[in-house]
């Protein structure tokens, strides 16, 4: 068989939906990791697998409707997420005027929840949470014309009516995963303004994060095996490791393909000092310079001096708040105090740090508690902030307190663009309140002397430098 993974254009000409972390619009593209992960999975299994982006070349809605014309494939797949639903059901659209009765199968955490909504005929399938050994046996089915009730981790539709088959269980040995098949991008260049060098992949050595943050969203893979996982057993899902040995040959073969720069996109990158020094020597050997996304209670002295020598370029830290009431309100396990002893570890062994600061993330948000976070994040002097604002994600816990609350300002959920849009109103702070405070902090921030300075030093190349400016301009003014 034929299988093809498509990214559709932008058919309503907004920013495409970003398919990694899964809830923002594109501010500078990255590859898919967990997709290349499937294909690749795909292809040791004997199939014919292609791919096909069109937001990359920023190709049209013709050039896509040209190339379904011409093309033959007896599987579409999509990785959809939240924002990219509405989108790839249009890109469905087309497919089915050319061909009718081919298969199309959704990957990601939007089909994992909004399931009903991606099944509108017989040859749709949704392949829920977790898709590795799932999609296998899929084709399999297909291949062999077998009954598909006999795939765990799907949904599709008979004579009408939606029919889930159990959940599958959770992978144990993810090194027995193949490593994401990027030569399906080898002609695309991918950057990191945070890591200012290239080329540039993303990587994962882990799944999931057992904290109880009620908010999280966690990467759209993770995001997709905890909606799943929370169906079937009402909790979180067990984290997943890859080994320390399986990590150095993936960062091998990316050093021998000339890569530079790795994002780890892991939930949550350290656990402990021992898996820390281990990852952290890899990259040092390999001479890759990388980041990653840790919680600050993980920032132990030891822990940020190994970063500091390993060539990591920047720390993704989630802070949310320097209130400590909001702090417990979100249930993120952590103090102000955690917060500052971290920046503080972390620039003594020269770390950059990166904060995620989230504008609403409940009810005791005010312009108040909002104007101390940014004047405790310009004045810690950090390398770059981040600020998102909190969206009801169904799935999570604040999206069932949003609903009993009433602080919804829809009638029910609605895809936003985390960096730009709320559909919250709080007793203390609107909707729009947010939108103006999040615009005002992003121009605050970025337009600091101080740090365009600082940054400008950071860049290797005039190449570097365009892309973090057209980055910033998109993430300030779409």
């Amino acid at each position: 068989m034929k299988l093809t993974f498509l990214v559709p254009p932008s058919f309503d000409g907004r920013k495409p939906a970003e398919r990694t972390a899964g809830c923002t619009r594109v501010v500078y593209l990255a590859p898919n990791i967990y997709e290349l992960t499937v294909m690749a999975v795909l292809e040791n299994a004997g199939y014919d697998v292609r791919y096909r982006n069109f937001i990359y070349k920023e190709e049209t809605t013709e050039a896509f409707e040209d190339f379904i014309a011409n093309d033959e494939s007896d599987v579409y797949f999509f990785w959809t997420v939240n924002l990219s639903i509405d989108n790839d059901l249009l890109a469905v659209d087309i497919i089915r005027r050319r061909h009718p009765r081919v298969n199309i199968v959704f990957l990601g955490p939007g089909p994992t929840y909004f399931t009903s909504k991606c099944l509108r005929s017989a040859s749709d399938i949704v392949v829920r949470g977790e898709p590795e050994q799932t999609v296998c046996e899929l084709m399999e089915a297909f291949s062999t014309g077998s009954d598909l009730g006999s795939v765990a981790g799907i949904s599709y539709l008979d004579d009408g009516r939606m029919v889930a088959t159990a959940p599958r269980p959770l992978m144990k040995n993810l090194d027995s995963l193949p490593f994401p098949a990027r030569h399906f991008i080898a002609d695309m260049t991918f950057r990191n303004p945070k890591l200012k060098t290239g080329p540039y992949t993303t990587a994962v050595t882990s799944r999931n994060c057992p904290f109880h943050c009620i908010y999280c969203v966690p990467s759209s893979l993770t995001f997709a095996r905890e909606i799943e996982h929370r169906r079937l057993t009402g909790h979180k899902p067990p984290i997943s490791f890859r080994s320390p040995e399986s990590v150095d040959r993936e960062m091998a073969e990316l050093a021998a393909a000339g890569y530079r720069a790795v994002g780890f996109m892991d939930d949550n990158f350290i656990w402990n000092e021992e898996r820390t020094r281990a990852i952290c020597d890899i990259m040092k050997r390999h001479d890759l310079v990388w980041g990653c996304e840790a919680r600050v209670d993980a920032i132990t002295e030891p822990i940020a001096e190994i970063l500091g020598s390993s060539g990591c370029r920047y720390i993704d830290l989630g802070v949310e708040s320097f209130d400590d009431r909001i702090l417990a309100y979100i249930k993120k396990g952590i103090t102000s105090a955690d917060i500052y002893r971290a920046i503080a570890l972390l620039k003594k062994y020269k770390v950059p740090v990166k904060l995620n600061v989230l504008i609403g993330s409940c009810p005791l948000e005010t312009k108040d508690t909002l104007r101390h976070t940014l004047r405790e994040a310009k004045r810690l002097d950090v390398d770059q902030v981040m600020f998102n604002i909190v969206s009801p994600f169904p799935g999570t816990e604040f999206y069932t307190m949003a609903k009993e609350n009433g602080w919804l300002a829809t009638p029910d959920y609605v895809p936003t663009d985390v960096q730009r849009e709320s559909i919250l109103n709080f007793p203390e702070l609107s909707a729009r309140d947010m939108e103006r405070i999040l615009y005002r902090n992003n121009i605050s921030f970025f337009f600091s002397p101080r740090l365009i300075w600082r940054q400008m030093k950071r860049f290797r190349s005039w190449g570097e430098f365009t892309s973090a400016l057209r980055a910033l301009r998109i993430k300030l003014w779409g």
